[in-house]
């Protein structure tokens, strides 16, 4: 990780749960995080934590909308005056909404569209941009997958999030063809967690914080922290290695 010392990585979905644990992570390693959420507070928050730490990097507080693209380009517009650019690029943020093929809204599936991929692609292209334009030969876009983009579970209300997940899938191997096809050693990742004790679960059924809890509890989950150790492992890997998909789950987990 030594030679990510100082230089700049965005998380997008900072505040909470695999967002906050990738950038306390990269801050550790002496990263300039720049985390973004549409509200700070958290980050601002995790922050502070850092700097009492005495971690070597910098958590730099960000509020943007992901839905909407014109306050995702003033974002990497700002990092552009404010830090150079964008080295690292970390997809993250990411939601689900209950909303089955047969009865969902589709309010509900766009949103998730526009967070899971449009965002994410949006935010690739820019980052690429960034290190295009400084001759950045060497950074990475990482985006925060899902097994849920590799198997479609038999739960209605997860089924439109696994399309979105398996657009990110797609999305990861068309990116790395097309930085090869570029001449560029930019690399390009996903990482694929399984059930990881956060809030997901309870955000997707916001309705029933019974049926959410049980999710946790009906075995040993993954924690957000192993996502982010496989975040450092990626970065770590040397320049010449293309670590496409980490898929990892908990062992008890079934699919």
């Amino acid at each position: 990780m030594e030679r990510w010392t100082g230089r700049v990585a965005l998380v997008t979905g900072a505040s909470v749960g695999i967002g906050a644990a990738v950038a306390r992570a990269l801050v550790q390693q002496g990263m300039r995080v720049v985390g973004c959420a549409r509200n700070v507070d958290k980050i601002e928050k995790l922050a502070a934590e850092c700097q009492s730490a005495g971690y070597s990097g910098t958590l730099i507080p960000y509020k943007c909308d992901l839905s909407n693209e014109e306050e995702i380009l003033s974002m990497f517009s700002a990092i552009k005056t404010l830090h150079k650019g964008v080295d690292v690029c970390i997809n993250n943020a990411g939601l689900a909404q209950n909303e089955p093929l047969l009865s969902g809204k589709t309010e509900g599936w766009r949103n998730m569209i526009d967070v899971n991929v449009l965002a994410l692609s949006i935010c690739t292209r820019e980052a690429y941009k960034s290190m295009k334009e400084r001759n950045v030969d060497d950074g990475h876009i990482i985006n925060i997958n899902s097994m849920s983009g590799h198997r479609v579970a038999p739960s209605p209300e997860l089924h439109f999030y696994a399309a979105t997940k398996y657009a990110v899938t797609a999305l990861t191997e068309g990116i790395r063809q097309e930085l090869r096809a570029a001449n560029t050693h930019i690399r390009a990742t996903c990482i694929s967690p399984g059930i990881v004790e956060t809030d997901f679960a309870f955000r997707l059924h916001n309705s029933d914080p019974e049926k959410a809890a049980a999710v946790y509890e009906n075995m040993k989950c993954l924690k957000a922290e192993d996502i982010a150790t496989a975040v450092t492992f990626v970065l770590s890997a040397p320049p010449h290695v293309q670590i496409g998909d980490v898929q990892m789950r908990p062992v008890e987990q079934a699919s």
